[in-house]
């Protein structure tokens, strides 16, 4: 099937700006073959798993059919479970996000239901609830459907299976008998088909073959780490596994530049693929990986296709894909030609339901577990460190330097062999080594810094034109700790606070307070200390701040 891209599907500007904003690239084979048939008017019967776009193949025509300007009822989305309803009721925000005056409203049990009487009341174009709470604001007489253009089923099978058949039907009658409905449903079993053949006007069938989705040879892992933490959390993964080659897939290309900015910054070897690249620019990004001088290529699902390296020994889900089907693509892209892989999904909040069908469709077990701590990354560093050295002794040819100890241990006297090898462990490995002692974390901390490390508050922030990259590599380039030793770094207007190894702070403060970045200068404390500082190193930005809007007034001045 031939995938259409949303630009070509005679969707409005805003509604193609919510698209985007979302980080969808072109259409799923279920929105390839409904999103036509339903912006015709046609009734559609559309057979679709959980996870492959459905929400957005009924969502995205239902927002063209809304007139904002009527604050009233005009689409309503039946679901079987709280859950989903508020899954698609935030999809359809999501992609509704620019139609200036859309009002989107969950009902469902649970919650208080004066708070939905009281926004029905002030007037909602779309309502996207469970059966049986619209069945009791109906009965309140505080929902009408006499003015509804559209009705939409959602997972009919499931409504049917928990008993809401008596709703269903009673909730379309009550609808005008010239609406367009649309219904969606996994299987089609005999009772989906006498529904379907008593409510709808010569349906559409928008049927997408089912893939067998399983997945082998890969291990599958996940973290519950919120998205503020993820690029921490990647990088800890990254350090702990040391994948040879890795693909991190983002679901959108801001995303993907962004990772890629944030990890080139702490000095990893990372670049991106995404659909505003050139030909050319794709050539050179996938040359780098291949060869090895790109370790880690961070990806949209559209432009991953094609990607055919057999060395890649992880894959990392920074966002769960939109798509089921994607999963299993993406995670395919490791454990290839006989070798094994790792395919790693960042997930918190709702992003569990998710998960969870992508367990059921897939019918693989994806295991939790924590993100490494830094004591977990600097053992696997000394492991793989000591590995080598058993390696370098198994080679043999250590004449040349063991006469070198030797000559050393005689004039030194006071010197050991052992202590010799620990100085230039110490040398190779840097001054934290192994960190010992230290509890290891099961999670982030929101607010403080992680144990084990040490956060610093510098005076200077997004009002001083400061990005992340700015500071690590002004962190990295002026002490020579290494940027993927850097912690969370968060830039605010005044002030911006990075993470550094405990073992470390002295050092950067040392070096960094009274330092410059980007031309200005800087007071680096150790977060807490703030009340240290002088108002002026707290806030060294008014002076920018009043020089920008001087700026500003002479240009329009000018004008």
């Amino acid at each position: 099937m031939n995938l259409l891209k949303f630009d070509t599907l005679n969707l409005s500007p805003a509604t193609l700006k919510g698209i985007e904003e979302m980080g969808f690239e072109e259409a799923t084979p279920i929105q390839t073959v409904s999103i036509p048939a339903i912006l015709q008017g046609r009734d559609v019967i559309g057979q679709a798993q959980t996870g492959t776009g459905k929400t957005a193949a009924f969502g995205l025509p239902l927002l063209e059919k809304i007139d904002v300007k009527e604050r009233i009822v005009q689409a309503i989305v039946l679901c079987p479970t709280r859950e989903l309803a508020i899954q698609v009721a935030e999809e359809i925000n999501g992609l509704g996000k620019f139609h200036q005056g859309l009002s989107v409203l969950p009902v469902y049990g649970g919650q208080p239901i004066e708070r939905q009487i009281k926004a029905l009341r002030q007037g909602v174009q779309i309502i996207i609830g469970t059966p049986g709470r619209i069945m009791d604001h109906m009965s309140r007489k505080t929902l009408k459907l006499d003015r509804l253009k559209l009705a939409v089923l959602d997972e009919a099978d499931e409504m049917l299976d928990m008993g809401f058949r008596e709703d269903i039907e009673l909730i379309l009658g009550a609808a005008p008998g010239n609406r367009q409905t649309i219904l969606f449903s996994a299987t089609m079993p005999q009772a989906i088909m006498l529904l379907a053949e008593k409510y709808l006007k010569d349906p559409i069938i928008a049927k997408v073959s089912p893939k067998v989705l399983t997945v082998h040879g890969t291990e599958q892992i996940f973290f519950e780490v919120h998205q503020r933490n993820r690029l921490e959390a990647l990088c800890r993964a990254v350090d702990y596994y040391n994948p040879r080659l890795s693909i991190v897939f983002s679901n959108t290309k801001r995303g993907v530049d962004q990772i890629v900015g944030h990890l080139q910054a702490r000095g990893y070897l990372a670049d991106g693929l995404h659909g505003d690249l050139s030909q050319n620019q794709r050539d050179r990004v996938m040359a780098g990986f291949r060869s090895g001088n790109i370790e880690i290529l961070v990806a949209t699902d559209v432009a991953a296709r094609g990607i055919d390296v057999d060395d890649v020994e992880a894959v990392f889900n920074y966002d769960i894909p939109n798509d089921l089907e994607y999963y299993v693509h993406r995670i395919g892209r490791t454990g290839r030609a006989g070798r094994t892989g790792r395919a790693f999904t960042f997930v918190s909040g709702k992003e569990m339901y998710k998960l969870r069908d992508i367990q059921r469709f897939t019918k693989s077990k994806i295991s939790q577990q924590r993100v490494p701590s830094i004591v977990d990354v600097e053992q696997a560093r000394s492991d793989k460190f000591m590995g080598l050295v058993k390696e370098t002794i198994a080679l043999g040819g250590l004449e040349r330097h063991l006469s070198l100890v030797e000559e050393f241990i005689e004039r030194e006297e006071e010197s050991s062999s052992l202590e010799l090898s620990a100085a230039l462990l110490k040398m190779l490995m840097g001054p934290g080594g192994v960190s010992q002692g230290v509890e290891q974390i099961q999670d982030f901390d929101n607010y403080g810094s992680e144990q084990g490390m040490v956060r610093m508050i510098i005076n200077i922030g997004q009002d001083n034109d400061i990005a992340v990259r700015d500071i690590v590599g002004a962190i990295a380039g002026e002490t020579g700790l290494p940027g993927r030793l850097i912690g969370k770094v968060e830039v605010s207007r005044y002030s911006s606070f990075f993470e550094v190894p405990q073992e470390y702070a002295d050092n950067v403060i040392q070096v960094m307070d009274g330092n410059q970045i980007r031309g200005k200068r800087i007071t680096v404390k150790q977060a807490g200390q703030e009340k240290n500082l002088t108002p002026r190193q707290r806030k060294p930005s008014r002076k920018v701040k009043s020089e920008k809007s001087r700026t500003i007034r002479t240009k329009r001045n000018r004008k």
